[in-house]
């Protein structure tokens, strides 16, 4: 069992070709740009089973064609492993592709449960939030150290890997952190993407009908010739 916030049922933006989405429901971290604060409380969504999410999932297989397939995301999925591992099972022995969107924070590699995991899944989305540290818990509220861990894991073990970043104006678009993200990458031998992510505000209405404050109030979305920097800088 699992908890999960929705699905999106034809999502084309989360990973290759055309795909069914499915929203887990919690997250340890508070990214100050966050545009689904409805999915950080793990007690929130409601409760599903592996096969109640793959008979969803396996409706839509005919539009997957040879390069779409189910995503999972949040929230952050890797909470909830076992469902993860469950759920993949199923898809891979439908012939179904697999790809898991995580910031990787809730890794820890003397958890074996990963390995099985991973030999499951075609790809990640890691979504690196910022290369240093302290900005990292001051954007997230968590340190990054497990996430960095865990895409040095992925390299490895030559998991594919798409790096997505979001680009939020004074917080990660600076060159200085651009340069230091793009050696991080450098370092990685299974990055087939780089996906910069230009910060908007439409979550902005959703802490409004939670009555939470939102942390960027005021910040606007990157102009063009910050996100081509950004783009030249990363390659992507």
């Amino acid at each position: 069992m699992a908890q999960i916030h929705s699905y999106e049922s034809l999502g084309t933006v989360d990973g290759p070709g055309v795909r069914f989405v499915v929203f887990m429901q919690g997250c340890p971290m508070r990214c100050k740009y966050c545009h689904n604060p409805d999915t950080w409380d793990l007690s929130g969504g409601r409760e599903v089973t592996a096969r109640e999410v793959f008979g969803e999932a396996v409706r839509y297989k005919r539009y997957f064609g040879k390069k779409g397939g189910v995503t999972v995301t949040g929230g952050e999925p890797l909470l909830q492993l076992d469902f993860l591992i469950e759920l993949f099972t199923l898809l891979k022995a439908a012939g179904i592709g697999t790809c898991i969107d995580t910031s990787g924070i809730c890794f820890d590699e003397r958890d074996a449960r990963y390995e099985t995991l991973l030999a499951l899944t075609d790809l990640v989305l890691l979504d690196i939030k910022h290369p240093d540290e302290e900005a990292h818990k001051k954007l997230t509220g968590r340190p990054g150290g497990a996430a960095r861990a865990f895409a040095r894991y992925l390299s490895e073990r030559g998991v594919p890997v798409w790096i997505r970043y979001v680009l939020v104006p004074a917080y990660t678009d600076g060159e200085e952190t651009l340069l230091r993200l793009r050696g991080f990458v450098n370092t990685l031998r299974n990055v087939e993407k780089i996906e910069v992510l230009p910060y908007h505000t439409m979550g902005a209405e959703k802490y409004k009908k939670l009555n939470m404050p939102y942390a960027l109030e005021g910040v606007a979305p990157p102009d063009e010739e910050s996100i081509k920097r950004a783009r030249e800088i990363l390659g992507a």
